[in-house]
């Protein structure tokens, strides 16, 4: 039975978001039916040549979406459009030292463990925290970034000259969902209003820019690229400091999730992040920002 097509401008705000995760979940699960029907095992995940790899292709400067293979970038899989960024730079890293065809599967945020956990990816390389909480579902490889937490606010704001945490006290502010900005570090503003969690950064960039809140919190890349794309942003940095936020080293690794027990791609990838530097990963990240889109 064909049911009629559905048009979210009728919902809510709330509502839509709702759906929209619902469907994108919905689409999780019929790849991962695909996937099961077409022979596709997580145990020996590479049998088939083929690294697949899920990101948002929305997060610059770690992924983002473009029309054109320009700089190296990869064509989507089921779309015209392709992926670059930080992560598409790491992933062809990865895949070429694999001696294996790179593949990229465009998921939203909320979407990318679940697809991992099911297999119907073989891994996330998406700007991922390596937290306790996440490690429960999914293993993760060595951190392929190490990536300072910064908050972002308005140049001529009410806080655009705090000098730590404490300076920011009674803000309105927002973050991305599921991420240690929004989960662990907004709590710990002294009497924040603390506004939903935004679905992806950009919308959490846009929220800024608009004057919805005076601040919002990511990291260092994030903040970095931002203020390419918002000359109206301030970068605070409180690393360092007595007033920085307090989060623990795990919570700004940011690792390569795999499924549970698959040890050999782990190991894998693992040999191949040993052959690199930080130098080598802030210099990927400096070539990344400097060819986003938003910084055209």
């Amino acid at each position: 039975m064909l049911l009629p097509p559905f048009n979210l401008k009728f919902l809510s705000f709330s509502e839509e978001r709702k759906m929209r995760r619902f469907l994108s979940l919905a689409l999780v699960l019929v790849l991962c039916l695909s996937m099961a029907a077409c022979g596709k095992k997580t145990e020996d995940s590479l049998s088939d040549g083929v690294l697949t790899v899920a990101m948002e292709c929305a997060y610059a400067p770690y992924n983002w979406t473009q029309p054109t293979d320009a700089n190296g970038a990869v064509k989507i899989k089921d779309s015209n459009d392709y992926a670059y960024g930080y992560d598409v730079m790491m992933a062809k890293k990865i895949a070429a030292a694999l001696n294996a065809e790179l593949e990229i599967v465009k998921l939203d945020w909320d979407s990318l463990v679940p697809a991992v956990q099911s297999g119907v990816v073989d891994c996330v390389i998406a700007g991922q925290s390596i937290t306790s909480e996440r490690k429960q579902m999914v293993d993760f490889s060595e951190p392929y970034y190490y990536a300072s937490i910064v908050t972002l606010t308005s140049a001529d704001g009410k806080y655009a000259n705090a000098a730590s945490v404490a300076d920011l006290a009674d803000a309105t502010c927002t973050s991305q969902i599921n991420t240690v900005w929004y989960d662990t570090c907004l709590p710990q503003i002294a009497d924040a209003n603390i506004l939903p969690a935004q679905e992806s950064a950009p919308a959490m960039l846009v929220a800024l820019n608009s004057g919805r809140c005076d601040l919002v919190v990511t990291d260092m890349p994030t903040a970095m690229a931002a203020c390419v794309a918002y000359p109206n942003f301030k970068l605070l940095d409180f690393s360092g400091t007595d007033g920085d936020f307090e989060v623990s080293e795990e919570e700004i690794n940011i690792g390569i999730s795999m499924q549970k027990g698959n040890t050999a791609l782990c190991e894998a990838i693992n040999g191949v992040l040993a052959t690199m530097t930080a130098d080598n990963y802030s210099a990927m990240m400096n070539d990344a920002i400097a060819v986003q889109p938003l910084s055209e």
